[in-house]
């Protein structure tokens, strides 16, 4: 996958057409001013500011001041409100601001617009706090991918994404996997040069063991998040009690993401699953070697988006469609792919083709899984009968 920057501007905006009346002067001259002129002088223009909470890693937070801004010159009636939880201190408690807020009759907690991942979509789902989006409001939706809308019942907009694929060390393996059987057949070939990290602290690792879990399942399966799926599972444990033996340290899990990178990056280990755009950006930083590839695998690792959620009580949501509008847009998306390395959130199809060209060979077999709660069985199934081993 290419980390070429595009530069691409698609000239969309909304124009606020108005009269500003001046603050000071004799209010009776411009009475007669205007009387004479026949005119009927307009009121001030209103701004309407709205509060938009999100979290993340500081690149996250660098991103949202980039866009908000272009955001907020296209529309002068819109004043954008950031506030950013860093990454670590914990998302829950916005989200139990707005559901306390809901049921105390609050509104919505002056929390207007809310970015977070699937666990949060299906929380709000349960709880009824999202707000249904549309076309009819939100017109650049026809932008993104109508399975992926379907997935969260219309109550999120996906808005970035990254999938995981392996990333591997060039100069070691000369022919990567290209199929789930080949890697497992690899990580046996090649013992402890292959590093997965503990699925509850990063979502690459997360993702290795849910596809394990997953791969003797109907491909359906992944879109199901009834409990009874669980008895289902044991192939997949099987599976990953295996690998164990070979893994790095012959059963040594890495905590986050970060701990298989470092590993990689030191040359203990010549193969990870990781997170695309984590792996793009530290390439660019000189933290990854040059050497550094991916690829992503058939049946493909499980991926995910970014989500923005509406609370449905939020008094402001006319703003915030006007600000959802902008980020499904090709301009905000290509801003989105320059800096956070990841897929956009909208389809290729709807991106200037250098950037289509840039995702050829990584985009393809891209899974988004949306489990519900079972995340945490399987992390809890995986802790006691695979590490414990």
């Amino acid at each position: 996958m290419s980390n070429k920057k595009t530069a691409f501007t698609l000239l969309t905006s909304l124009v606020l057409v108005g009269s500003l009346l001046a603050g000071c002067g004799d209010k009776n001259s411009n009475d007669s001013a205007a009387a004479g002129n026949g005119a009927t002088a307009e009121p001030a223009a209103k701004t309407t500011e709205f509060s938009f909470y999100y979290t993340g890693s500081q690149n996250v937070d660098d991103l949202w001041k980039t866009l908000i801004p272009m955001f907020e010159a296209k529309n002068p009636d819109v004043k954008v409100k950031p506030v950013y939880v860093a990454s670590g201190t914990g998302a829950q408690p916005t989200y139990d601001r707005i559901l306390a807020a809901k049921q105390a009759n609050k509104g919505s907690g002056d929390i207007d617009l809310y970015e977070d991942g699937i666990d949060s979509v299906n929380k709000g789902k349960n709880d009824d706090i999202w707000d249904t989006l549309s076309e009819s409001s939100i017109p650049n939706l026809e932008n993104v991918d109508e399975n992926t809308l379907k997935d969260v019942s219309s109550l999120a907009i996906p808005y970035r994404a990254s999938a995981v694929l392996l990333a591997y060390n060039s100069d070691k393996v000369k022919d990567a996997p290209k199929t789930l059987d080949e890697l497992y057949d690899w990580i046996r070939k090649n013992p402890e040069k292959f590093a997965y990290n503990d699925p509850s602290t990063g979502g690459a690792g997360s993702s290795f063991v849910t596809t394990a879990l997953y791969k003797f399942l109907p491909e359906e399966a992944i879109h199901n998040s009834d409990p009874s799926i669980m008895s289902q599972w044991g192939q997949g444990i099987d599976l990953l009690k295996d690998l164990g033996k070979y893994v790095y340290g012959k059963g040594i899990y890495p905590k986050k993401n970060q701990g298989t990178l470092d590993l990689l990056a030191s040359g203990e280990v010549d193969m990870i699953p990781a997170w695309s755009d984590m792996v793009l950006d530290q390439i660019s930083k000189g933290q990854l070697p040059a050497t550094t590839k991916m690829q992503q695998i058939t049946p493909g690792f499980n991926g995910g988006p970014t989500y923005l959620m509406v609370p449905k009580l939020s008094e402001k949501k006319d703003a915030v469609y006007k600000f959802l509008d902008f980020v499904v847009s090709p301009e905000a998306q290509t801003e989105i792919v320059n800096k956070m390395h990841g897929f956009p959130g909208i389809k290729l199809s709807n991106m200037p083709q250098e950037i289509q060209d840039s995702f050829k060979g990584a985009s393809e077999g891209y899974r988004t899984f949306n489990l519900g709660d079972l995340g945490k069985e399987i992390n809890k199934k995986w802790q006691s009968e695979v590490a414990a081993q």
